[in-house]
């Protein structure tokens, strides 16, 4: 059984039971305090799970897995073939990744038994995007897909003039093009992370009037989060942040942070500038916070939505949480533009093909992911 990274009684009746459990479970907890009064959520916290975000087809309908059906999807991900196998010594994915799936350690276990982090709307399922949104999205693929035309992983046909245009939006893609490190994706960048940040560590700070969380995403890609509990209201919306402007609050033992202002920089499934996010964190025992966010963009999606996922707590000889010095170490973005200028040149000189005509950005026909 593949579970991609829970018979009703009805369905409803199950959804209410795991309410009732957790309801229940978090009213006999009392969270331990900090010295001024609020409820202590310090520590390093993973978020780790294998529940998808979106509830499968296979489980519509089914919010809450069997222990038998947990149990076999987590057998079947610790038994898969290849975490610590290296791809054909020399082939484009070998030099790509450079290591295996032991190094990117991906989920092994479930946190809980639902089918999907989604908890509203009930049917496990992001509501669907605008028209503008939907439009939005098809520009900027086309955009890219035009600047792979005449390439190994793109359609036939000359040179797209398209090369030369700058993109409809701010670009975060693999784009087949490195004209300046605009031109390269996020990741490359070093500020691939988005909010909501998912599935990743976090370092939970606190102090009077403010709670700092330094959010681990791997691969270099953390970032800090300096949250204001003090009353204050967000900056003016003039004012952007990659990760936004975040304001919180306690609404008894629950951490409630308001985040706004984000820019056209940094997406979350479409939304950019326009998304709005209300988190709550709210511990339930001494070894898990419940997160809890809903996100709201009306110009991406119809409706707002709601996730939920556990966070649990490292153990103490694991509780440590580096800070990411990604564009430190960015040797790699200067060493592809200067690649890109130097083909330019050898093409110049005839000495070497057209790097308009080399796909960079797909790997050919080999796994592309264009547009992600």
């Amino acid at each position: 059984m593949r579970f991609r990274a829970v018979a009703l009684v009805p369905a409803t009746v199950a959804s209410l039971v795991l309410a009732a459990v957790a309801l229940t479970a978090q009213g006999t907890y009392t969270p331990p305090t900090t010295p001024w009064g609020e409820p202590d959520l310090q520590g390093v916290w993973t978020g780790e799970t294998l529940t998808p975000l979106e509830r499968p087809a296979k489980f519509a309908g089914k919010p809450v897995l069997t222990p038998e059906e947990a149990d076999a999807i987590e057998q079947d991900v610790a038994s898969r073939p290849g975490r610590d196998d290296r791809s054909l010594r020399g082939t484009e994915r070998d030099v790509a990744q450079a290591y295996n799936q032991h190094w990117l350690a991906p989920p092994t276990r479930l946190a809980d038994r639902r089918t999907a982090l989604i908890v509203d709307p009930p049917d496990g399922k992001v509501p669907p995007m605008t028209p503008e949104a939907r439009a939005r999205l098809a520009a900027m693929r086309e955009y890219l897909e035009a600047l792979l035309q005449g390439t190994s992983g793109g359609r036939p046909g000359p040179i797209s003039p398209r090369r030369k245009e700058p993109p409809p939006h701010y670009n975060i893609a693999r784009m087949n093009r490195a004209d300046g490190p605009e031109d390269r994706q996020n990741t490359e960048r070093c500020f691939g992370a988005a909010m909501p940040n998912l599935g990743a560590t976090y370092r939970i700070v606190q102090s009077r009037g403010a709670v700092g969380i330094y959010h681990d995403s791997g691969q270099g890609q953390g970032f800090v989060r300096t949250i204001p509990v003090d009353g204050s209201a967000h900056l003016p919306s003039k004012i952007r942040l990659l990760q936004g402007d975040s304001r919180g609050r306690w609404e008894g033992a629950a951490l409630v942070i308001d985040t706004a202002n984000f820019t056209q920089k940094m997406d979350f499934r479409g939304s950019r500038e326009n998304l709005h996010l209300v988190e709550r964190l709210t511990r339930v025992s001494d070894s898990r916070i419940m997160y809890r966010v809903t996100v709201e963009d009306p110009t991406t999606w119809t409706s707002p939505w709601t996730l939920e996922v556990p966070w649990e707590r490292t153990p103490d000889r694991l509780n440590q949480a580096y800070e990411s010095t990604c564009h430190e170490g960015n040797y790699g973005l200067l060493g592809m533009l200067a690649n890109t200028r130097a083909a330019e040149r050898l093409y110049r000189e005839g000495k070497g093909p057209n790097p308009e005509l080399q796909d960079n950005a797909t790997g050919g026909d080999s796994d592309g992911d264009i547009g992600r």
